[in-house]
């Protein structure tokens, strides 16, 4: 199936008017016993169901099977239920953690001019960006400062105090719905939040927004897998945070209504979302990826990019669905255990994405997140010669877009 084929199928079902007009079990899941299907269920987990609801918001439920889900909670709730689909493994591509470099610790951080930011003061205050990922390390000395701690809460009470749905969410939460035996934390998540907003003064990584606060919403193990299922709650959760980002460096969703169905209700809600291009060197446009290929005007979807300005071999690409490249290439970060280290891959691009438009947010808090994203988006630097194979063909340049975004919001 192309990609035109698979996006609209995809809008049919989120509008819901079911492409027919009354509404059934069938239409609400119409993957049970769906022919067209098959090709999707390799992945699907039988026995849990992502449930989207007429007022918007989606809850993961579990049943023996399909019918016996159908017959015992689709059918009595099915004037409340705007959509179902089954749940799916997920694993997330690695990133290459490399040895040191000769570069500049912070070269990406300079690629992008975020230092002239920091000098006019502004370093990302007051704006909550979510990190939708793996672990994240409340406890790194360059971490704590910058969690978005949840007030409402008491810590290890095991109580949901404020109500939310969410117990013990005080430094964020986790949806890991089946735990790895791994007992080592995954550094992905840690390694993401630190490129955003690692703290200077506690340590050698300067996250480009290094006021912005963190909100972390782990779905991924320590393994590498997730389910779409437990992506989608990470991210309704985020929203209810008052994340103004959320950044995604994941892929990897061959059936994606649901998450399509979630990105279109953080658009909704104003939330500017930042995902990853991929690391499998290939055109995204033609072999989709998602949530890269979404291409929703709430959406920037990232590249990867060298230290000498240039797409690295193994990024994704796309004139399409991939919208701007970013550092990608022996990034320096935080990780578990109070400690750093350098990876390569487009899920370190994308957090130098998310940080720009934290920096932009808090110079102009009352930008809507479609004047964010145009801002990144027309203040590219291009360089005859290292064209990048993007919509905009160039590598962002966070002074440049603050510059832009004064003119769209004086």
């Amino acid at each position: 199936m192309d990609v035109q084929k698979i996006l609209s199928a995809v809008a049919c079902i989120f509008v819901l008017a079911s492409c027919g007009n009354k509404k059934s079990t069938s239409s609400v899941f119409p993957e049970n016993g769906a022919l067209d299907s098959s090709a999707c269920l390799g992945q699907a987990i039988q026995n849990k169901f992502i449930v989207q609801w007429e007022d918007g918001k989606f809850t993961v439920e579990s049943a023996a099977n399909a019918d016996e889900f159908t017959k015992d909670f689709v059918e009595p709730n099915l004037e409340q239920i705007r959509y179902v689909e089954f749940d799916r493994h997920l694993q997330i591509e690695k990133t290459n953690e490399v040895s040191a470099t000769a570069f500049a610790d912070s070269w990406g951080q300079d690629k992008i001019s975020a230092r002239n930011v920091w000098a006019q003061g502004v370093y990302g205050q007051n704006v909550k960006v979510a990190v939708v990922d793996a672990f994240v390390d409340h406890t790194h000395p360059q971490l704590a400062p910058r969690i978005a701690i949840n007030t409402g809460e008491i810590p290890d009470n095991g109580i949901d105090d404020d109500g939310n749905g969410v117990v013990d969410d005080y430094y964020g939460a986790s949806f890991v719905s089946v735990p790895s035996n791994n007992q080592t934390p995954s550094a992905h998540g840690s390694h993401v939040a630190g490129i955003i907003a690692a703290d200077p003064r506690y340590g050698t990584v300067e996250g480009v927004a290094p006021q912005a606060q963190i909100i972390p919403a782990q779905f991924i193990a320590n393994d590498g897998g997730g389910s779409l299922g437990d992506a989608v709650l990470a991210l309704q959760y985020s929203a209810s945070r008052g994340a103004k980002i959320i950044n995604a460096s994941w892929g990897g969703a061959p059936c994606v209504a649901s998450l399509r169905n979630t990105f279109q209700e953080l658009q909704n809600k104003g939330i500017l979302v930042v995902v990853a291009a991929g690391n499998d060197g290939r055109d995204i446009d033609v072999y989709p990826e998602f949530p890269a290929s979404f291409n929703l005007s709430n959406q920037i979807t990232v590249a990867a990019s060298t230290v000498s300005d240039f797409m690295t071999s193994w990024s994704n690409s796309g004139f399409g669905f991939v919208h701007v490249a970013a550092p990608g290439e022996r990034i320096l970060s935080t990780v578990p255990g109070n400690t750093t280290a350098y990876m390569d891959g487009t899920s370190m691009a994308a957090p130098f994405v998310t940080g720009t438009a934290a920096l932009l947010w808090s110079a102009r808090p009352q930008a809507t997140a479609q004047q964010i994203r145009t801002a990144i988006l027309q203040s590219v630097d291009v360089s005859a010669g290292h064209e990048f194979k993007v919509n905009t063909r160039g590598r962002i340049n966070v002074e440049r877009a603050l510059q832009a975004l004064k003119q769209l919001v004086p």
